[in-house]
């Protein structure tokens, strides 16, 4: 897991000049939105598509989740089935029932029943070809995406956005690395912190699907429980609810994740809730994004969570690559 950390910055840069060759049907570009099939590790790169998608306002984007064929799924809609093992069983059926209705097909995939399933039908497929568990293949379920999008037209164009972000990865990769010492290590200080926490994170914006990111990686990685929240839902609900049980409190941590391209007045939630956390006697983290562009802060604040999320699973003593949980039920589903 740690090299595919180190791997992370060069693998986005991989990803996305192989997306630039990739060959599709020139009818592609002529689509009036786009939904992407997923589900763990696979589905998140297709949210943070989703989140810069609204940021343009352009082409209606968003996640399938589960086994029926999507909604609205007509000629016009660009339909993307993204499964890194090209088995996850959600998506196969979601894509197995799309092919019944008439639209542009793509499939995102390391192989499997995916490919062939595509293969079949004469759907055009990107294949993957970087070895590592669905959630470290994030760089390619991601940025090979966006490469496509913005291949098709669908994004504007990303070429300097991604240039900055590869510089802030790389800046920021020296700081996170294992031989960076506590003191000047940001995600080791943050996994010390969240040690023997329940950790609840907060996100808003480009950040929302950034937040879910930290929760997965956390709940897979460190094994550990947490859960994420959205600006301004939660101000909505979930400051009300910190009061009970009481001895709950000392036990959590709040991680918010912020971005200086923040609506103004939910950077001033941000400010007022932590007001609200701490009059609770509530523990909390703010974090910053770095970077300029949306592209740039939404990877720099990945790549600190994948990080932070491995080192916890030290501190817990636990080898953060296998997911037993998952596996196991992988395997009392088959046997239904």
């Amino acid at each position: 897991m740690l090299q595919h950390l180190h791997d992370f910055p060069k693998q986005c840069q991989k990803a996305w000049q192989k997306a630039l060759k990739f060959d599709l049907p020139g009818d592609y570009t002529k689509v009036n939105r786009a939904i992407i099939l997923g589900m763990g590790g696979s589905a998140i790169g297709g949210e943070l598509v989703r989140c810069l998608t609204l940021l343009e306002n352009r082409l209606p984007t968003w996640v399938h989740r589960g086994y029926d064929s999507p909604p609205f799924l007509n000629k016009n809609t660009l339909l993307i089935a993204s499964s890194y093992s090209g088995n996850t069983e959600e998506t196969l059926s979601s894509f197995a029932e799309s092919l019944k209705i008439p639209s542009k097909k793509l499939v995102l995939t390391k192989g499997g029943k995916l490919k062939e399933l595509a293969e079949k039908e004469g759907i055009p497929v990107f294949l993957i070809d970087y070895e590592a568990p669905p959630r470290a293949a994030f760089p390619h379920s991601f940025i090979s995406l966006l490469g496509i999008f913005h291949k098709l037209g669908l994004l504007e164009d990303k070429s300097a956005d991604l240039k900055e972000a590869m510089q802030v990865l790389n800046k920021l990769s020296a700081e996170l690395v294992e031989s960076t010492p506590l003191a000047s290590n940001p995600a080791k200080q943050l996994a010390t912190k969240l040690s023997g926490k329940l950790a609840v994170i907060y996100g808003a914006g480009i950040l929302s699907e950034v937040a879910q990111r930290w929760k997965t990686q956390l709940n897979e990685n460190s094994k550990a429980w947490a859960f994420y929240e959205v600006f301004p839902e939660l101000d909505h609900n979930a400051v009300v609810g910190y009061e009970f049980p009481p001895e709950i409190r000392e036990r959590i941590l709040v991680v918010l994740l912020h971005s200086s391209l923040l609506h103004p007045r939910i950077s001033i939630r941000y400010r007022l809730t932590v007001e609200i956390i701490t009059k609770a006697g509530v523990s909390y983290e703010l974090v910053e994004a770095t970077g300029e562009s949306p592209l740039a802060q939404m990877m720099s604040l990945v790549l600190l969570g994948d990080y932070v999320s491995f080192y916890l699973a030290i501190l817990n003593s636990v080898d953060p690559t296998p997911v037993a949980s998952i596996d196991y039920l992988k395997s009392r589903l088959a046997a239904f």
